[in-house]
Formats: C-alpha cells, sequence, structure tokens
C-alpha cells in the first residue's frame, strides 16, 4: 500500500521521487523490527503490560502480520483478556493453517472460553494437516473426553494401540473410559490384556486388584495380589492391601502379619507408616485393648529402628512409652523428636507439659526459653518457663516470662488464669505484694472458686499478717470447695492461728495432720499452735516430726533447740 496519497492530477514533477518511496519502506520496516525486538524482549522478561503496548505498535504498523496476532492472543491470555486473546489467535490460525502453534493457542483460547466444540475441530484439523504426531491424537482424544465424546475417545486410543502395541498408559486411559460408560467387563478385558503383555510386571496385577476391589470382587483381588507377592514376596503396597483384605473379614491377626511386612520394608515411605502407626496409638487410647496396644508398640518399635533420628519414629516411640506410664524415658524420645524437627509446635507442647508434670524444672526452664525462641507468639511457652523459674527462684525472670507472654493470650479465660496466678506467686516472692494482690484479684475475676488462687492468696495474706478476714474468707471458700484437703485445712488452722483463734486453730491443724505422708509445715504449724494452747511438750513432739519428716527451716529448728515459740 502506498504511504502517500498523491492527487492523479498532479504534475509528475512534483511526486517524490521512487528512491523516497523505497527509503519510507525501508524505514517503516526498520521501526517495526525494532519494536518487534523491544516488545519480545519485555515479554520474556516478565514485563507483560509494555510487551501488550509494544506489539499494538507493531500492529498499527502491519495488520495483517500474523506473528504479532500471535504473541497479543498469548499475552491477553495470559492477562486474563480473554475475548481479545481469541480474536487474535483466530486472526493468526486462520493467517497459517499450518503452523501448529498458531492453532493450539486458538484450541488453549477456545477451552478457556469453554467453547469446547469448537476447540475439537481445531484438534481434528491439526490430526489430518499432521497426521504423523500422534500427541496430536492424544490430545484429540482428552478433548473428547473432556466433552464427554467418550465412544470417539475410545477409538482414537485403539487406534494408538495398533500403532504402539498394547501399552500402559494407552490402556489406562480406555479403561477409565470404559468405567464411565459403566461396561466393567471391558475394562477387566483390558487390564487383563495389559497383564498378558508382561507377566513379571507386578504394577499390572495391581491395576486388577484395584479393579477388582472397586467392583466388590475380593477373592479375584486376592489371587491378583498373590501373583504379586510370587513376583515380589516384600512388595509394601500389596502387603498393606492384603492387610486391609484380612480386616475387612475380621482375620486380624493374619491381617497384621501382613503390615508388620509392610513396614519392614523401607520402600514403604515413612509418612505412611506413621500415619498407620499414631492410628494405633489413638486406638490404644480410645478403648483399653492390650492387644491393640501391643501391636501399635511393635510398629513403633520397627519404625524407631528403622528411622532412629526421625522425628516421627522418635515422637511415637515416646507416646507408647508415655502409655506404659515411663515418663522419663518418654521424655528422652520427645526431646529427640522436638529437636529433629523444631517447628512442630505439638511435639515441643508434649515435651514441655511432661517435664512440668514430672517437675524438672530445670530443663523445662531451657527448653521453653527454645520454644520461646522459635514460637513467640505461643503464650503456653511463656507460662512454663515462668513457672520453671518460681520453682528454680528466678523470680524476676519469672515475671518478665510471664508479663511477656500475657500480650499474647486472646480469648482463653482459663489460660489467662493461669497466668495471672503465677504472677501473684512470682510477684509475692519478690516482696512486690501490690502486684501480688492485684495479679490474684484479677485470677478471681476469671474464677472465683479457683481453689489454687483461693488458697495461696490467703495463706500469703497470713504470712504477711495483714487482711486477715480477707484470708479467713478466701481459705474458708477452699473448705468448702474441698472439705477433706488437708493442705487447705492447713491454710485455714493457720489463718486461725494468726488471729490467735487458737482452740478453732488446733481442731483443723489436728486434723490436717492425718495423712500417711507426713507435711513439714503442717506438722510445724501444729507445733505452733500446740505451744500457744501450753501444751509445750506435745508442740515439741510435732516440732521433731517436722523436722524428720523433711523440715530443715531455720525457724523449725531454732523452736527445737530453744523449746520454745517466739512471740
Amino acid at each position: 500500500a502506498a504511504l502517500f496519497f498523491i492527487s492523479c492530477k498532479s504534475k509528475k514533477l512534483n511526486q517524490p521521487p521512487a528512491s523516497s518511496l523505497q527509503g519510507a519502506r525501508v524505514n517503516t520496516e526498520t521501526i517495526f523490527g525494532a519494536k518487534y525486538v523491544d516488545a519480545c524482549a519485555a515479554r520474556m522478561k516478565g514485563n507483560l503490560q509494555d510487551a501488550l503496548k509494544l506489539f499494538n505498535d507493531c500492529q498499527k504498523i502491519n495488520p495483517t502480520n500474523a506473528a504479532v496476532k500471535y504473541e497479543l492472543g498469548t499475552l491477553y491470555k495470559l492477562l486474563g483478556v480473554n475475548d481479545l486473546a481469541l480474536v487474535n489467535a483466530k486472526g493468526c490460525a486462520e493467517a497459517d493453517a499450518k503452523n501448529e502453534w498458531y492453532q493450539l493457542l486458538l484450541v488453549d483460547c477456545y477451552n478457556v472460553l469453554k467453547q469446547y466444540n469448537q476447540a475439537i475441530k481445531v484438534r481434528e484439523s491439526l490430526v489430518k494437516t499432521f497426521p504423523s504426531k500422534t500427541e496430536f491424537q492424544e490430545d484429540l482424544a482428552i478433548e473428547f473426553t473432556i466433552a464427554g465424546q467418550y465412544e470417539k475417545a475410545f477409538n482414537i486410543y485403539d487406534g494408538l494401540e495398533k500403532i504402539y502395541g498394547v501399552n500402559e498408559q494407552i490402556t489406562l486411559n480406555k479403561v477409565k473410559l470404559l468405567k464411565e460408560e459403566r461396561k466393567s467387563k471391558a475394562a477387566e478385558m483390558e487390564l487383563l490384556k495389559l497383564s498378558a503383555s508382561n507377566k513379571n510386571e507386578t504394577r499390572y496385577y495391581s491395576y486388577l486388584a484395584d479393579f477388582y476391589v472397586e467392583t466388590g470382587e475380593l477373592e479375584k483381588a486376592k489371587q491378583m495380589y498373590d501373583r504379586i507377592l510370587v513376583i515380589d514376596p516384600s512388595n509394601p503396597v500389596v502387603n498393606l492391601a492384603l492387610h486391609d483384605y484380612y480386616s475387612a473379614q475380621g482375620k486380624n491377626d493374619e491381617a497384621f502379619v501382613y503390615l508388620r511386612k509392610a513396614f519392614q520394608n523401607l520402600d514403604l515411605d515413612l509418612k505412611t507408616k506413621a500415619n498407620i502407626a499414631t492410628s494405633f496409638y489413638r486406638r490404644s487410647v480410645e478403648i483399653d485393648d492390650p492387644k491393640i496396644k501391643a501391636q501399635g508398640e511393635e510398629l513403633s518399635q520397627i519404625l524407631f529402628d528403622l528411622y532412629p533420628n526421625s522425628p516421627e519414629a522418635n515422637l511415637l516411640h515416646a507416646d507408647f512409652l508415655m502409655l506404659d506410664g515411663k515418663q522419663q524415658q518418654a521424655l528422652v524420645f520427645y526431646y529427640k523428636a522436638a529437636m529433629a524437627n523444631q517447628r512442630d509446635y505439638l511435639t515441643w507442647g508434649k515435651l514441655l507439659s511432661l517435664e512440668y508434670s514430672a517437675s524438672n524444672y530445670d530443663s523445662l526452664e531451657s527448653h521453653s526459653a527454645k520454644a520461646i525462641d522459635l514460637f513467640p507468639s505461643q503464650p503456653s511457652n511463656y507460662l512454663y518457663n515462668g513457672i520453671a523459674n518460681i520453682q528454680l527462684k528466678n523470680y524476676k525472670k519469672a515475671v518478665t516470662s510471664l508479663k511477656d507472654g500475657l500480650e499474647f493470650v486472646v480469648d482463653n479465660k482459663s489460660l489467662m488464669l493461669d497466668f495471672y496466678r503465677s504472677l501473684g506467686d512470682a510477684n509475692y516472692y519478690l516482696e512486690d505484694y501490690a502486684l501480688s494482690d492485684k495479679a490474684f484479684d484479677d485470677a478471681l475475676k476469671i474464677d472465683s472458686d479457683n481453689t489454687y488462687v483461693l488458697n495461696n492468696y490467703a495463706y500469703f495474706l497470713s504470712l504477711r499478717n495483714v487482711d486477715l478476714e480477707k484470708a479467713e474468707k478466701l481459705s474458708r471458700r477452699t473448705i468448702e470447695l474441698k472439705p477433706n484437703d488437708k493442705n487447705y485445712m492447713d491454710t485455714y488452722g493457720w489463718i486461725l492461728f494468726c488471729q490467735k483463734k487458737y482452740k478453732e486453730a488446733e481442731n483443723w491443724l489436728h486434723n490436717a495432720t492425718k495423712t500417711e505422708q507426713k507435711n513439714p509445715n503442717i506438722l510445724e504449724h501444729y507445733g505452733d499452735v500446740l505451744y500457744r494452747l501450753n501444751r509445750t511438750s506435745e508442740a515439741l513432739q510435732q516440732w521433731n516430726m517436722a523436722k524428720d519428716a523433711g523440715g530443715t527451716s531455720g525457724s523449725l529448728l531454732k523452736k527445737i533447740k530453744d523449746k520454745k515459740l517466739d512471740d
């Protein structure tokens, strides 16, 4: 097309020379080429909008260029502008019917817009144009399958089988289509044909076994499993399948034989084994069945022997040790599991919980500090660290951990209560009594009948000899809630002692001493009240009993030495 419009009446003298026209064309082609190269570079760098603008500039220079339309179609498809993608895809495909990339872009655009029949037509054209490219036939079969035209898809696979012979993937595709059409017998024949093609390929028998399980023909499935085991006796997948087969018939002992074999095979992945062993652990927790527990322990031991450093094996080993009450041994393996998988919060939780219940405060302190570093927004780690530091008499560190952790407690009143009661204890030992009282009061606002808070708050008030009426009220409530608790009796009796109600105090403290395991604090308190009642020899006897029970306080030893209670 001419780049300049010239009046037919113009004199030849006024027309540009031929060399000017040729130069303009060369210049336009140069601009086009430069923009095209820049557009391709922008696309390769991922600058799609820049590429789109440059390709549009190219199209303005040459509106019929098929390569530009292909690039624009591809870009619009990537950007989700599907209508414009289709317009350009059609343009390039019509411009060059033998360019497979143009045709495939058009197919993609039709599929995105769910115009499957149109996509099929293009694929059929591709098959005719490129008869030697069997991948186009496979793609057409997939397209037919998506459109629900199963017979046409089957015929294509049948044709491909004549080219390649019996082929695993082709057979599986045919079987899938036959299942859709509910042609079970035909599907079985295809799988039998596949297995006959290579009688030593266990995978082919497993397809048949799966098929028979689906159709409820369990005996036929069992025959296939037996064939596989002749070829591969330790095949873990088949051993698992046989476990399921015998379990379904209630033959649990036979089923476990095959499960054990599967576990002993390293070809079965660790995750699958761990999941199965965990199911035995859960069942052992839920129901009292020694056989299930013993089988679970055996599977756990196999797992541990095969993978001694894996977190899964160590965790399961620890879980089963806990079922046997072997807490100290379990701690070793919970720690190994936690260190082997430091991002597993649940394992760390088990470790810290067990250390707390076992009163292993040194390790609880260090491990909870590690857990805080790993999981800084989990409040329970701070609580464990605070409790451990209280027991280790690191009260300032305890308060710091508890205050930090409290900030992460959201919509959990029970956990908040634990923080407040621990802060009450820690601040008391730091002699920050105002903060201690406030923490206990905050705890009681959450649960006014929490016996731990009621008892400690009351006892700490009595030791300070302040607000004894409040202390008595708090302590009396613990007696109402737990009338047989010796420690609560002791606290109540001690508060009565502080109020100089010696006769009443003697009654409560005497009852508190009636326990097989003697508590030195209770015995000392009982001795104190007996002394105030002028029963000096009995008081000295109780103090000595307190010493024999483990009492070592300076005040107790002084009472024994002086044989009296200082005013």
